[in-house]
């Protein structure tokens, strides 16, 4: 796995520790760490420090089905042997597939003066992000989540003239990476160009601030717009559970 990949990960995977620890949510295990909240759909992961093998699987396996909380294990394709068949043998459906992306942040974008990025920094904010974001992606990341203090982790809304559009989630670790995470736009205000124009002010955020790299992990529905933007894919994120039982 090479340096850049790692960081990708690890920006992510931290974040959920961040998060989590912050709710007094987060466990660690010895072959994975996961994080259960019963108020909000994230961060509800649990995932694996190393390459998953069959004991490791069917630990985790075992934590999912004594865990109240529905959790999603995120699976990386960088690990040797890839575990895809281990998880069908154990179980598991895919849920959804994310591209880990990478980007090398050299020059300011050109921006288009339409779209502002605010800081959510009351619980009126908070409450406001919440629903922003639920109306963008169709589930919850509870307000609750967006009100400590975090040193590295910050929540901003989207307007465009007034209005409140989307939301996204910027996480700058390690030091010189700046993560891209929650960024997504309510329905009926897509196809107008505004991500394009809030990724180009988040970026220019990233170059005056002097971060040397940005990280994200897309849908298939944001790949094309991060490869217009001169991303370059790393990895694919496979996310897998367990079929409920009736």
């Amino acid at each position: 796995m090479t340096s850049i990949i790692h960081e990708n990960i690890e920006n992510l995977t931290s974040l959920w520790q961040k998060v989590g620890e912050k709710a007094g949510a987060y466990h660690s295990e010895p072959a994975y760490d996961f994080c259960a909240l019963n108020y909000s759909d994230w961060p509800n992961r649990l995932w694996f420090h190393d390459e998953v093998t069959g004991d490791s699987l069917r630990a985790a396996k075992n934590e999912l089905r004594a865990t109240p909380t529905k959790l999603v294990i995120p699976y990386f394709d960088v690990y040797q042997p890839p575990a895809d068949d281990l998880f069908a043998a154990q179980g598991f459906e895919k849920l959804s597939e994310q591209v880990g992306m990478s980007l090398q942040i050299t020059q300011p974008y050109e921006v288009t003066e339409t779209v502002s990025l605010e800081r959510v920094s009351t619980r009126a904010m908070a409450l406001l992000w919440e629903t922003v974001f639920r109306q963008a992606f169709g589930y919850k990341i509870s307000h609750e989540l967006l009100l400590p203090d975090y040193e590295d982790i910050r929540f901003l809304l989207a307007f465009h003239t007034g209005k409140p559009i989307g939301t996204v989630l910027l996480h700058n670790f390690p030091k010189t990476i700046m993560g891209i995470h929650s960024m997504g736009i309510i329905p009926e205000m897509r196809g107008k160009g505004f991500a394009e124009q809030m990724m180009r002010a988040i970026l220019n955020q990233a170059v005056e601030q002097g971060f040397e790299r940005a990280t994200l992990q897309a849908s298939s529905m944001g790949k094309g717009l991060y490869l217009k933007l001169d991303f370059e894919q790393q990895f694919v994120m496979s996310n897998y559970g367990l079929p409920l039982v009736a």
